[in-house]
């Protein structure tokens, strides 16, 4: 069943929203959506919370020629089952090398299966309508042993989807599914980044915190923005979710983007809760690799004023409450703001944040609900934090992510932001709140 799509896709999650509405035909039967990992699980996640799904994995493993990793011979899947392509004996992978191999990618698999799903077992697709989902394919060789592997357990109907895909990819896979949903097939294909314009790494620690986030109430809709921030122009992206409750802006750190896959993990967070995100660039492409220029607090303060502004003339964002989320160098730009504009700003959340940049009387003007969040390993930061906090004169709480360094890379630590951030959130821009504490540690 194939769907036209023109040009590349933004990232995996544009991708997941279009695959998703070509699999509309599904929804009200609650398919299980086994995702492979790592790439196609942030697609996985979308397809299963628009189609009102349950998101699994699939475990397979690629088995590399000698010497040549990237080129794919077959494939093994969770229960041991090897499959071998027919150029597997010319590249010498003879059946001695194929039973290494294969054991060695077995390994791999069961030591992932224990990291994703620390507390339960793979979820049964019998009699399920199962959709095998990947961010797209190249040789097809992984999706052919996950379809296979998953035909084995007898769903009641097995959809193959993706993104993009090779034509030859395509006529191997067409035979194992009962549907074939894509988007695209160009005839030129060399590889699946090619098609899209961020294809940065899936870490482990992403692909966990999609598999436990729970799925949203709610379909959201994204809007590609354009803000005038005095003569400068600003992409970003504007997701709702039905009826939203709040908006919520992000302010990115030094170096990083509206692409920020830490801030796109708060925002689904978010989006969870009810409330609508706007994630947009502060800086331009040029003004980015310019190091003063990302600490430029003053200028980042009105580049999110500008945003605030656009929101304000936005039909969909005009009537709703507003909150700020910031980290690094953002999280500064978030609480001037705040400090500035007090009857605008609902609630403010800084993650490893910088908000000794604000300055101290900036920080003593801030009225909005203010959270700040600290790896509980990231002691310079720690410090700073708990200056700012005694410098706050509004309902203010610190709260320490335990082992957590600066950029919580650490298994959990992301997961522990999000929900504390989207809790802190909903609670000002939603219910009001009362704050209890002054300074925390999260639960490890």
């Amino acid at each position: 069943m194939p769907q036209r799509h023109a040009g590349p896709f933004r990232d995996r999650d544009d991708a997941g929203e279009q695959l998703a509405q070509a699999l509309s035909f599904l929804r009200g039967q609650h398919p299980l959506v086994l995702a492979i990992p790592r790439g196609g699980v942030p697609v996985g996640r979308i397809v299963a919370d628009r189609l009102d799904g349950e998101l699994d994995v699939v475990l397979v493993r690629k088995l590399g020629a000698p010497g040549h990793e990237e080129f794919a011979i077959g494939a093994v899947d969770e229960e041991g089952r090897v499959q071998t392509t027919p150029e597997a004996a010319s590249v010498g992978a003879d059946e001695r090398y194929v039973t290494r191999e294969a054991a060695r990618q077995l390994a791999t698999i069961r030591s992932r299966r224990e990291r994703y799903s620390p507390h339960h077992s793979a979820i049964d697709p019998a009699r399920r309508v199962v959709v095998v989902v990947d961010d797209g394919l190249a040789t097809g060789a992984t999706m052919q042993a996950a379809l296979r592997a998953v035909r084995a357990r007898r769903p009641a109907r097995l959809v193959c989807a993706v993104p993009v895909a090779s034509p030859r990819s395509l006529a191997e896979v067409a035979a194992l599914a009962d549907d074939l949903v894509y988007l695209s097939a160009p005839e030129h294909f060399r590889a699946v980044g090619q098609f899209y314009l961020d294809f940065d790494a899936v870490e482990d620690a992403q692909v966990m915190r999609l598999l436990a986030r729970p799925p949203g109430p709610t379909a959201t809709t994204v809007e590609a923005v354009r803000i005038d921030a005095g003569g400068v122009a600003l992409d970003g992206d504007l997701e709702m979710p039905a009826q939203a409750a709040g908006l919520v802006i992000f302010a990115h750190g030094s170096g990083s983007n509206r692409r920020s896959v830490r801030n796109r993990g708060v925002a689904h967070a978010l989006h969870a809760q009810g409330l609508a995100t706007l994630l947009f660039d502060l800086l331009t492409e040029e003004e980015a690799r310019d190091l003063p220029a990302r600490f430029d607090i003053p200028r980042l303060a009105s580049r999110l004023d500008s945003a605030l502004q656009w929101a304000a003339g936005h039909a969909g964002t005009a009537s709703l409450p507003v909150g700020l989320f910031g980290a690094s160098t953002g999280a500064a730009a978030a609480l001037v703001l705040a400090a500035r504009d007090p009857r605008r700003i609902g609630a403010v959340v800084s993650r490893g944040g910088r908000p000794d940049l604000a300055g101290e009387d900036m920080l003593a003007r801030v009225r909005a609900p203010t959270l700040l969040i600290v790896g509980g390993a990231d002691t310079q930061v720690i410090a700073l934090n708990r200056a700012a906090l005694a410098a706050l004169a509004c309902p203010a709480k610190m709260v320490l992510v335990p082992h957590a360094t600066h950029l919580f890379e650490e298994p959990g630590a992301l997961e522990a932001v999000a929900g504390l951030a989207a809790e802190w959130l909903a609670r000002w821009l939603r219910h009001g709140g009362v704050l209890r504490g002054g300074v925390e540690s999260a639960a490890s």
